[in-house]
C-alpha cells in the first residue's frame, strides 16, 4: 500500500483508519462507481453487499458483507426535484444542494445508512464510515459493517493494491406504459402530425333529409 499511499492525495489516515479491525478473511473488495448513478439505485446495492445478501451463505444475524469502496460521489445523479426542494424555516435543515456543495460523500453515507436495517449490526449511535468526517471508532464487532464502506469524492483511492473486483450495476427495468397514458400519448401525436399537415381534418358525414310533417 505504499506506492498506492504515495499517489493519493486526500487524508490518508482517515482513508484506512478502522481498516485493520476488520477480519478480511474470505471478504472481496467491491468498486462502485457513481458516475452518472441514481442516488437511491447505487445504496439500494451497496446495502445489499454490506448486508451480504448478494451471497448464498446470507444469514441476517452474521455481518460477512464485502468491503465496499465508492468512487466519483461528486458526480452522483439526482433525479426529481429534491436539489430545489424547500425546507421548513425554523428547522435547521441543509438542502441536498448544499450538502452535495458542502461534501457529497456524506449524501451517499445517509443514504445507505437509512436503507440498513436498524439492528445490532447498525449501530444507530454511530455513522457510515466516510473518508471526509471518519473518527477512530471502538473495537466492538458490530461496528465492522460501518468500517467496510469508503467514500471518496474523485476516483483516487489508497487501495490500488487489492484484488479489487469492479461492481456492475444491474439494468433498469422500466414499468411498461398504462393503457390510458399509450392511448394520451397516441392522440397527442395525431394531433402534432395533423398540426403539421395544416389542421385538424374535418369529418364528413352523411346529411339527413329534413323530417316531413
Amino acid at each position: 500500500m505504499a506506492t498506492q499511499a504515495a499517489s493519493f492525495s486526500g487524508n490518508l489516515k482517515k482513508a484506512v483508519a478502522g481498516i485493520k479491525r476488520i477480519n478480511l478473511d474470505g471478504l472481496r473488495w467491491r468498486v462502485f462507481d457513481a458516475k452518472g448513478q441514481v442516488l437511491g439505485r447505487l445504496a439500494s446495492q451497496i446495502s445489499t453487499v454490506l448486508q451480504a445478501k448478494d451471497k448464498p451463505t446470507y444469514c441476517p444475524n452474521r455481518d460477512d458483507g464485502d468491503i465496499c469502496i465508492v468512487l466519483n460521489a461528486k458526480d452522483i445523479g439526482i433525479t426529481g426535484r429534491k436539489l430545489t426542494d424547500n425546507y421548513v424555516g425554523h428547522l435547521k435543515e441543509r438542502s441536498l444542494k448544499d450538502q452535495m456543495a458542502k461534501d457529497p460523500t456524506e449524501v451517499i453515507r445517509k443514504a445507505v445508512w437509512r436503507m440498513l436495517p436498524t439492528n445490532n449490526l447498525r449501530d444507530p449511535l454511530r455513522s457510515l464510515v466516510s473518508c471526509n468526517d471518519l473518527e477512530e471508532v471502538g473495537s466492538a464487532e458490530h461496528l465492522d459493517r460501518d468500517r467496510k464502506l469508503r467514500i471518496f469524492e474523485g476516483s483516487e483511492h489508497p487501495f490500488g493494491d487489492k484484488p479489487l473486483e469492479p461492481f456492475v450495476m444491474p439494468p433498469r427495468t422500466v414499468r411498461e406504459m398504462r393503457p390510458r397514458a399509450r392511448r394520451a400519448m397516441i392522440r397527442a401525436q395525431k394531433k402534432a402530425e395533423q398540426a403539421e399537415n395544416g389542421g385538424a381534418e374535418v369529418k364528413k358525414g352523411k346529411k339527413r333529409a329534413p323530417s316531413q310533417v
